[in-house]
């Protein structure tokens, strides 16, 4: 039987062969351009590989929903190029790329740098509604807003040009791998296994960064035993663009000191620049052991269904649902969350655009019209579209009465107006 080719991802390499090489990895929305000012002083010491994420750039459309099947394409790349080790620095998504490289590659990835980064990325609500504005309205709100979370106003006001080519960027994008990588954001939670990456590691975030600001690099540093924080005045989210010539500085002071025992001895160079920047020492701290399950194969239902529940209906509902939950609810909320979501939503037969269908037309069917506004939400988050669930709401009026239908036509409209409305 054949086995499946895993993808491969759009890249280029630029310095000499016989250096050792260096990748980086780009922020969602973006493309390898956007370290394009790094690139001049890394490769007189490094071949520099940078990629593009699915669909950014020109990149064949292949979306990829989680941060581990971006790791994989990238990895199955470096085998063909015949890379075995190097050196990781990733921005954003790109940051969250290394860590998962760190986690599961650790022999390949020689030093790390996580470039406003996150453990995890805001709230999983946060990118699957990003998700529903993009699936309804295309990338042209994520391409507006993204000057003002990606700069500095005073920058912004400054550099017009690069604001717009900023802007181009998004809106080249592919939409379905753009929702594919809110997703796999969405998804994104290692704050657990920081402890386990062991590699060398420098932590980079601007300080006015608001997207991931210095509270998630603290959490980053606090974590991983072998990091150091660096603090670039003076910029937010794409540091890289904002304040190239500090960010380059502290990667090269980073790549050059961690890979002198790990990797082919580099040339070092007498000019090369001192840090500048603050970089402040952490001590180690270890994560605390974790009991493992008897059965390593076996997975409680109820965790299951807590996961399968918040994926679909969202952190926030279901946190106000447990939140309310006493003595007298809190037994159904388990059996609701252990069979409804653990078993029945967690089977394999249907997809969950189609479970949303079905789940949509038994409550109208069945008059449970309190629960059709979460019902709404989720289905936008599983992938249907607002065509779609009319669609579907079409279908009751002929077979569950023209009175129910208008009712769920009300609400429907009411959440979709809401969750497809991009929020500043």
């Amino acid at each position: 039987m054949d086995v499946p080719r895993t993808e491969t991802v759009q890249y280029r390499f630029d310095g000499p062969e016989d250096a050792p090489v260096l990748v980086i990895g780009p922020s969602l929305g973006t493309t390898w351009h956007m370290w394009d000012r790094q690139i001049p002083e890394l490769v007189p010491h490094w071949r520099v590989l940078r990629f593009d994420l699915p669909g950014h750039g020109g990149a064949p459309a292949h979306p990829a929903s989680a941060v581990g099947e971006l790791a994989d394409r990238l990895i199955a790349t470096l085998d063909g190029l015949g890379v075995q080790r190097f050196g990781y620095a990733g921005c954003s998504i790109g940051g969250a790329i290394g860590a998962d490289l760190a986690l599961r590659h650790p022999h390949r990835v020689a030093s790390l740098a996580l470039v406003a980064a996150s453990p995890r990325f805001g709230s999983a609500d946060e990118f699957r509604q990003r998700g529903v504005v993009v699936r309804t309205n295309g990338l042209e709100p994520m391409a507006r807003t993204a000057p003002e979370r990606w700069f500095t106003s005073g920058f912004a006001a400054a550099q017009p040009a690069i604001v717009e080519w900023a802007v181009q960027m998004v809106r080249t994008t592919d939409p379905g791998c753009y929702i594919a990588a809110c997703e796999a954001l969405a998804a994104f939670d290692i704050r657990d296994e920081l402890g386990r990456i062991t590699v060398p590691t420098l932590v980079l975030v601007g300080a006015e960064d608001r997207v991931t600001g210095p509270g998630d690099a603290r959490t980053l540093v606090a974590g991983i035993p072998d990091a150091r924080l660096a603090l670039v005045p003076g910029a937010a989210h794409l540091a890289p663009v904002e304040q190239p010539a500090a960010v380059t500085e502290l990667l090269l002071t980073h790549f050059s000191a961690a890979w002198q025992d790990t990797l082919t001895a580099l040339p070092a160079p007498a000019d090369m620049p001192r840090l500048s920047a603050p970089v402040l020492p952490v001590a180690e701290i270890t994560a605390a052991e974790r009991p493992e399950a008897a059965d390593a194969g076996y997975t409680d239902p109820y965790e299951r269904g807590m996961r399968t529940r918040r994926e679909v209906l969202g952190d926030a509902h279901v946190d106000r649902a447990m939140g309310a939950a006493d003595d007298f609810t809190g037994d159904f909320q388990e059996l609701a969350t252990r069979y409804a979501w653990g078993e029945v939503w967690s089977r394999d037969g249907l997809d969950r655009r189609t479970r949303s269908c079905v789940t949509l037309t038994a409550l109208v069917a069945g008059g449970h019209l309190e629960s059709l506004a979460a019902h709404v939400r989720a289905a936008l988050r599983n992938g249907l579209g607002p065509a779609e669930i009319k669609e579907v709401l079409m279908q009751t009026a002929v077979y569950c009465g023209l009175p129910a239908a208008s009712a769920a036509f009300s609400i429907a409209q009411s959440v979709i107006q809401e969750e497809t409305t991009p929020r500043p």
